[in-house]
Order: structure tokens, then C-alpha cells, then sequence
């Protein structure tokens, strides 16, 4: 029940001209910090989807082109050609030492298994590492390095260099770069190009690529003799292409990663050895060659941008693994909680409709009931909601309790001068406040509390009370549906309220564990409200809180899916946010206050174990986590496998839907808004992800929320069963 306006001072903003009105409060922390998470997220998959060429990867080959314009030199030259230079010119290893060069890596299984090898004999080699692969695994990028291995570039995304812009190409190698400065604070001068051999294969479409790499600095390592390990042709074919002739120095290319290399490091594990014997030395380039490190340290900020990116690469990757957990995790709570919904609801259905089926031994339940109605500037719903009761098939008194109205709700009521109906004034003090006030001013044993939006039918009151004649039953649960579904945003609320509230609340009766009973439609006994002392202010879903109360004094709280209410649900997206921002706050205030029963034992400690961890779960970490699947959506259909990612979310759909449509058949309503259920998974979901991650934050920050009042439309008039019989007499009066 929201706080009185001070007419005062908003007479005095007003005042203050429009200046003050239209000056933009800044953002709430509560807002901005949702905000933030999100595009730090989506940030995080984007980049994600980058390092695992998911995104921006190009993986065309050029075919094989003439090679009339290069240079005679350069195709009959040796394998190291350095155009940095005036003159272009090439290096071939000398005789008896063979330079191992490994494309493709690092690799987690298969780089390790190489290291190992040659530190085993004691040999050096080259490893052309991809940025992505480096991003992804800098420790192995650290102890390359650290075993004395040299290391080359070989583009940041393995794109064919003979079709890409000077612009991209400028790109791979500073990614590349940058990548290798953040694993091991160094810069590389050696280069290999993707999918290059020999320099006798240079066209004319890859030397324009060479030429424009040696303008930046850097020096093409190409290679004399190609294991074909990528074929996987057998150890022996790869030792034997590996071994040059006569004595010649060669460098061998290998490959460390893109697939399985177990034959590479087997070949290796007897070529080294076997050659060793012969003579030969196994060398970095620059060692072979007599030459400068091709090592540079790098120091500064591009060393201090190197950390950064590798950083965040594994900050994302964590992030990534992360949410596939909670994606397993949601995916196992959405199952389990749609198979007991399914299975218990079966039996709660199978209960309470037998023939001849009655709550306890005091069936029928006859006495007099007293409604409370609290209503805070309710005009418009008011007198619909009391004349509803007044068609009531059980004997009730009304009391509405005006909590300082000010739009003349108590006048409308006591205009209608209607019999048993009573008006309470107070001042405004909130909705626990005017409750309570209610069940003292209450003449009867059994207490009825709805909404002032809400019209009950003619049976409601009676099946709402029948659970009573069981001397265990302390409050009960009503059917509440929403009224005004006829717009896109009322049929996503009728679904939820179908499936996700009714569906639970029999799931919850079966478990002895209902945590709410609605606002908009609840009965209580006297003496069960006296005990946990009445409705308190302490949360702001005190329907919530009661309840929970209630089951701890060892009361039984039962759902009666007979006893229908129809309310008004939000109109508009801020009604809407307004309306269940309250409602999940409030949910985690009363598990808050409510803790103690994890550790208490009898009623309350069983209310504690079983009732707090599955409200917990289903009302607050599975809505949390559901949005993965849509994150996930989102990921696959824009980075692939676009197919299995479309199939497992239409499998999800298919299983909420099976469960809707189930939902919508006990309840005995018509599936037509179930064609919404999709567009509702896709929008609906997300608008009370943000709502329940707002929620946290204001718990985790220690924030107040205030009640806020809805606005109402004053739309649900009468039940559905009545409003047409009505229409038809209204049309037959005027055909008159």
C-alpha cells in the first residue's frame, strides 16, 4: 500500500519551474549496474567468439595462380627470404643442421607432448604460434621461450594472406604480436604465412604478401621439407619425409596443434635420435643461420596492452566456461522443476477431483466469513470488486479498509449503501497496516483478503473456505487469473499466471510447502494470524511472508483451484517492472527473514529444509540463470552451430509448452494465448531477468525499495462466466 503524495511539496517542484522537472537524475546504481553487466558480458562473447574464430575468421585458400612476376632468385632461392631491405634476398640452412619448425599452436594436449620430446633430446625448434591459439595459452607460449625455442608469427586468425586487404594483414600481425608480447613480453621478427611450403611455390599472388610483411620488418620463413604430419600418413612417413638429403641442412615443417599429432610426436620421438647419429644438430633459425635473436623485449605500454589482452582473453574464457555450467545447472533445474510440476500436479489434480472428495471432517464449511478488502485510491476498481462479493453463494460480511485514499474510494463505497459492507478509515500506513486493522475490526473466525482490483465469483468465498474443515489447514491458496488478457502483455501474464503460479502452488500443496498465498485471493483462520502475530511490515511481499510464518507455527496451507479471482493485471511495461520488482525483492527480504528455519526443528525446520530451498531455486536462481538459454541462442545462431543451437532451443520451447498447454487444460482454459509463448521466452523472460538482477543488486547493496502504488484502469468488471450472459442481456434491452 504505497505512502500518501506530499501534495506540498510537489505543488512546490512544480513551482520551481520546468528547470527542475526536466533535469535528468542520474541513472541508479541498481539500473546502471544491470546495464553494465550486460555489455560486459556481451563484450566477453564477442571477444570469445574472436579468439576462437568464431567471428571475423576467413577461411578461404586462394587457388594456385602464375608466378611470372617473381623474382627467378626467390623461386629457386633458399627457404628464409628477407625483403626488409633495398635488395631482396634468401638464406638456406647450412649442411648437417635442421631447423624444426611447428605451425598452428599452442596447443593444451599436443604442444606439452612436443616440448617434452625435444627437451628430451636436447633439441631446439621454431614454433610459428596463431594469436588465437596464444591468447588462449600463454603458459605454453612462456615456456616455449623459457626452453630456448624460438618463436614466429603466423597471423592472429590463420586467414590465406594472398585474399585479404593490406589493412587486415596489418591487423593479424599487430594481434599476433600484441598476443605474444602479453604471454611472454616479446616481439618476433620470423613469419611464416598460412597454408605457404616451399619458395619454389611462391605465385604471384602471395609474393605481393611477402614483399609488403618484409616492408613492416619482418623476415618469411618458409620450409625445405614438408612432414605432411596433417595427413596423419603413419610415424614412418613422417620420419622419412622429415630427413633431408645427403647430408643438406633443411627446415622441416610440423605441425603442434589442428588436430590430433599424436603421429607427429612419435616421428619425433625417433627422428631426433636417429639423425643425431648422423651428424646433425637441431637448431632455432637464428642459431643456425649465425644470426641476431629474432627476439625483441617489449616493454612499456605495449607490454602493459599485451597483459591487458591476455587477461581479458582468459577472463572471457572463464566467463564462457561459466555460464555453460549455469546453462547445465538451469538446464537440470528447468527439468526437474517441469517434472515435478507435471508429476505432483497429477496428483494434487487426481486428489482433489475424486468423486466424493472432502478437505476434513467439518465438510461443508458454512459459517459466516469476513472479506478484507484494503484499498489505496481504488475508485476505479472498487465498486466492481465489493459488488462482486455481494453475488457471493456463501454469507459474508465486507470490510474495506480505506487506508487514506484520496481519490474518494471510502465515499464510492459507502454511496452504495450495500448490506454487510463496512468502511474502515485510517491513515495511510501501508498494506500490512490496513490488514491488520481489518482482522480487528473482523466479526468472523474465517478471514477472506483480496486486492481492490480483484472481483471474485459467486462460489469463490465457498470453495475458499471449504479447505478449513480440516483443523490443520491454517490459510489457503486461491486460483487468482488475470482478467485483462486480452493485449499482448496481459496474455504473457495469463501464461505465467496458468502455468508458473497455479501449476506450483499444487506442485508446492502436494510438498506441504505453499511459499505464497496471493494477495488478490486468500483465506486465513483467526487464530493462525493471532499466533504468528498477524501481517507484518517487515518485507515488502507480506502475502509472502505470512505464509511462511504460518507453515513454521505448523499450520498446513493448501491451494483450492476452484476458488477463482480475477485481478487487474500491469498494462505497461513500467507497471509491469514496478509490480514484480516488489514482488522479487520482497520473495528474497521474507527467505531472508525467514533463514532460521534451515536449523529450527519440528513444522519449522521442515518448512526450512524442504520450502526454502525450492522457493529459492525456482522463484530466484532458476529466473537469475534462464536468460542463458537465450545468451546461448543469441551465441550459436551468430557463431554456430546455428543448426543444433535453433533445434535445442525449439526442444526447451516444445517442453515449456507441452507444460503450458497441460497447465491451461487443468485450469479448463483456452490454449489460443499459448501462440504468444515463444515471443514471451524471447521478451517476456529477459524484461524479469533484468527485474530479478535489479532485485539482487538492491539486496547486495543494502537498498530500500518503497511500495509502489499501480495504476488502475478499472477493466476487470465481472468474472468471464458472467460478462458474456451480461453483454447478451444489455444487446436484447437495447434491441428493444
Amino acid at each position: 500500500m504505497a505512502p500518501r503524495t506530499n501534495r506540498r511539496s510537489a505543488k512546490k517542484t512544480g513551482k520551481a519551474g520546468g528547470s527542475t522537472a526536466a533535469r535528468r537524475r542520474p541513472l541508479p546504481m541498481r539500473q546502471l549496474l544491470p546495464l553494465l553487466l550486460l555489455l560486459a558480458l556481451t563484450a566477453m562473447l564477442m571477444l570469445r567468439g574472436y579468439v576462437h574464430s568464431e567471428i571475423l575468421a576467413d577461411h578461404r585458400i586462394g587457388p594456385e595462380a602464375a608466378a611470372d612476376r617473381v623474382p627467378e632468385k626467390i623461386l629457386e632461392g633458399g627457404p628464409v627470404i628477407d625483403t626488409r631491405g633495398a635488395t631482396d634476398t634468401t638464406l638456406d640452412v647450412p649442411d648437417g643442421r635442421i631447423v624444426l619448425t611447428f605451425d598452428d599452436g599452442p596447443d593444451p594436449t599436443w604442444t606439452p607432448k612436443v616440448l617434452d620430446v625435444l627437451k628430451k633430446h636436447h633439441a631446439h625448434g621454431v614454433f610459428f604460434i596463431t594469436g588465437t591459439m596464444a591468447s588462449r595459452y600463454p603458459d605454453l607460449v612462456r615456456r616455449m621461450a623459457a626452453e630456448g625455442h624460438e618463436i614466429g608469427l603466423h597471423t592472429f586468425n590463420h586467414p590465406d594472406l594472398s585474399l585479404q586487404t593490406k589493412k587486415r594483414i596489418d591487423w593479424e600481425l599487430t594481434q599476433n604480436q600484441m598476443a605474444l608480447a602479453g604471454a611472454v613480453g616479446i616481439r618476433s621478427s620470423l613469419f611464416r604465412p598460412p597454408y605457404s611450403s616451399s619458395a619454389s611455390a611462391m605465385d604471384n599472388k602471395s609474393w605481393p604478401v611477402t614483399r609488403y610483411v618484409g616492408s613492416h620488418g619482418y623476415i618469411t620463413v618458409l620450409t625445405t621439407a614438408d612432414s605432411e604430419d596433417w595427413r596423419r600418413p603413419g610415424v614412418a612417413e613422417i620420419v622419412r619425409n622429415s630427413t633431408p638429403k645427403d647430408g643438406k641442412g633443411a627446415i622441416v615443417l610440423m605441425h603442434d596443434s589442428g588436430g590430433d599429432r599424436h603421429q607427429t610426436v612419435q616421428a619425433l620421438d625417433r627422428l631426433l635420435p636417429e639423425l643425431k647419429e648422423r651428424g646433425y644438430r637441431f637448431q632455432n633459425l637464428t642459431e643456425a643461420l649465425n644470426a641476431p635473436s629474432a627476439h625483441t623485449e617489449v616493454t612499456g605500454l605495449d607490454l602493459w596492452q599485451g597483459r591487458a589482452w591476455v587477461f581479458l582473453v582468459g577472463a572471457s574464457d572463464t566467463i564462457t566456461t561459466v555460464l555453460v555450467v549455469g546453462l547445465a545447472v538451469i538446464g537440470f533445474l528447468v527439468l526437474a522443476r517441469f517434472g515435478l510440476m507435471l508429476l505432483l500436479s497429477a496428483i494434487h489434480v487426481r486428489r482433489t477431483r475424486r468423486r466424493g472428495f472432502t478437505w476434513g471432517p467439518d465438510a461443508p464449511v458454512t459459517e459466516p466469513v469476513s472479506v478484507l478488502v484494503p484499498a489505496y485510491n481504488e475508485a476505479k476498481c472498487i465498486e466492481n470488486t465489493v459488488r462482486s462479493l455481494m453475488r457471493s453463494e456463501h454469507p459474508v460480511e465486507v470490510l474495506v479498509i480505506d487506508d487514506g485514499s484520496a481519490d474518494g474510494t471510502a465515499r464510492i463505497v459507502e454511496n452504495l449503501d450495500l448490506p454487510n459492507v463496512r468502511v474502515v478509515r485510517q491513515l495511510n500506513a501501508g498494506k500490512p497496516a490496513a490488514l491488520n486493522r481489518g482482522i480487528a475490526n473482523a466479526r468472523h473466525d474465517l478471514i477472506v483478503m483480496m486486492d481492490g482490483d480483484t472481483v471474485f465469483e459467486p462460489a469463490t468465498v465457498r470453495e475458499l473456505v471449504q479447505p478449513f474443515a480440516d483443523p490443520r489447514v491454517g490459510a489457503v491458496a486461491g486460483n487468482a487469473k488475470v482478467g485483462n488478457k486480452d493485449t499482448l502483455i496481459g496474455a504473457w501474464q495469463h501464461i505465467e499466471y496458468v502455468m508458473g503460479f497455479n501449476l506450483d502452488r499444487r506442485m508446492y500443496d502436494v510438498l506441504r510447502c505453499m511459499p505464497t498465498i496471493p494477495g488478490a485471493v486468500g483465506a486465513f483462520r483467526r487464530s493462525a494470524l493471532d499466533r504468528v502475530g498477524g501481517m507484518s511490515d517487515d518485507t515488502l511481499a507480506e502475502d509472502t511472508d505470512i505464509t511462511m510464518a504460518i507453515h513454521r507455527d505448523g499450520w498446513r496451507v493448501v491451494y483450492a483451484e476452484k476458488a477463482r479471482a480475477w485481478t487487474e493485471a500491469p498494462e505497461s511495461v513500467q507497471q509491469l517492472w514496478s509490480q514484480r520488482y516488489r514482488w522479487s525483492y520482497g520473495t528474497m527480504q521474507a527467505i531472508w527473514k525467514h533463514r532460521r528455519a534451515l536449523v529450527e526443528r519440528g513444522p519449522s525446520g521442515r518448512f526450512g529444509r524442504v520450502g526454502l530451498p525450492l522457493v529459492a531455486l525456482f522463484m530466484i536462481v532458476a529466473p537469475l540463470l534462464a536468460p542463458l538459454f537465450d545468451v546461448f541462442l543469441f551465441y550459436g545462431l551468430v557463431f554456430g552451430p546455428t543448426g543444433k543451437t535453433i533445434a535445442a532451443w525449439f526442444g526447451v520451447l516444445a517442453i515449456q509448452a507441452a507444460c503450458a498447454a497441460y497447465a491451461f487444460v487443468l485450469d479448463r482454459e483456452r490454449l489460443t494465448p499459448l501462440i504468444s509463448l515463444p515471443l514471451q521466452q524471447l521478451l517476456y523472460r529477459q524484461l524479469m531477468y533484468v527485474v530479478l538482477l535489479q532485485s539482487w543488486i538492491t539486496a547486495l547493496t543494502g537498498g530500500r525499495l518503497r511500495w509502489q502504488k499501480l495504476r488502475r484502469m478499472g477493466q476487470v468488471s465481472a468474472p468471464p462466466a458472467e460478462a458474456e450472459p451480461r453483454r447478451q442481456s444489455v444487446d436484447q434491452e437495447a434491441a428493444r
